[in-house]
């Protein structure tokens, strides 16, 4: 922390809950609700991946839930960066952070919605390489490729994030304490701050074409592809077949970048107090929370494999019992 930080700001007020004053213990009790789903939801997902590869055949040992795995354990580090510290003030009773922990709070919010972005448009080509080049799937998303693209993709959001990061640190707050948002954030941060911030908004838009422009453009091209395929297929069980591998990854791509667009596409006058809280309650909890659900509700695969690993620990159990 720089001196000039240090005798000005040393905590962050947030107002994002502050015309709620009465209703604190509500808001506790839905938030830890929407928190403890998050993690079961999302640690099904992890535990059924981990558990499927162990059984004799399994069903989602594919590159497909190798990178549903990794979104699974992206949701549950996006909900834990915010949440638990909404919980704490809930409890405490007064909405604040310090300059350091704020400044942590944004670095790895950045990187975990970085990766997200980037992952969804690796799953995207992985459709695309699935459908489109069938014969040569298995050598373009062997094991190897898919641990180096998974890498990258959380190599690319961490890095995104440090240079946000850096740039803020040079942020002064002359006295300015109030955040008008329920966690630190970037745009808010920058709109408290007294010194010029035309570095960091060109930073910002350079790297929202980079981070967030690029995967979303990679995720279009990639089922421009792949529609132009499905519709050379000539049987309808096909066509159908090929389609319901992509719905569940679609409806995440809507899900995600809708509320990313919500979240940080704002108008110029911004939104009012309660607009902003609920487009960053829905970011930081709703996302999160939906897609393990669009994953086990939607995909029969999952389902199938959820089936057969109750059945080997039954068959299990029973063995174990007769012995």
């Amino acid at each position: 922390m720089t001196a000039e930080n240090d005798t000005q700001v040393r905590e962050f007020i947030f107002l994002g809950f502050s015309s709620l004053p009465s209703h604190t213990a509500y808001l506790f009790v839905i938030f830890l609700a929407a928190y403890l789903a998050i993690l079961m939801g999302n640690l099904m997902i992890l535990i059924l991946v981990l558990m499927d590869s162990c059984l004799h055949s399994p069903i989602l040992h594919t590159p497909m839930y190798y990178f549903l795995s990794h979104l699974s354990c992206l949701d549950i580090c996006l909900s834990s960066v915010t949440v638990p510290k909404i919980l704490v003030n809930f409890l405490c009773q007064r909405q604040t952070i310090t300059y350091n922990q704020c400044l942590a709070q944004m670095f790895f919010l950045i990187s975990f919605t970085g990766t997200e972005a980037a992952l969804l448009a690796v799953m995207a080509y992985d459709r695309y390489a699935a459908i489109c080049k069938p014969l040569h799937y298995s050598r373009l998303m062997n094991p190897k490729v898919c641990a180096i693209l998974a890498f990258t993709t959380w190599a690319w959001g961490f890095l995104h994030s440090a240079l946000h990061t850096a740039l803020s640190c040079k942020l002064y707050f002359c006295g300015a304490n109030q955040i008008h948002h329920i966690y630190c954030d970037l745009p808010p941060l920058m709109k408290i701050a007294c010194n010029d911030v035309h570095a960091n908004e060109v930073a910002t838009h350079i790297t929202s074409l980079f981070v967030g422009g690029g995967p979303f453009f990679t995720i279009i091209l990639s089922y421009v592809f792949i529609l132009s395929s499905i519709l050379k297929i000539r049987s309808t069980t096909g066509k159908r077949k090929a389609f319901s591998t992509c719905a569940s990854h679609i409806t995440v791509v809507l899900v995600y970048f809708g509320n990313g667009s919500l979240n940080y596409n704002r108008p110029s006058a911004g939104y009012s107090l309660e607009i902003d809280t609920l487009v960053s309650t829905i970011f930081c909890i709703i996302t999160p929370m939906v897609n393990p659900l669009i994953y086990s509700l939607r995909n029969k695969d999952v389902k199938g494999a959820f089936r057969k690993v109750l059945e080997s620990q039954g068959k299990s159990k029973h063995h174990h019992t007769i012995n």
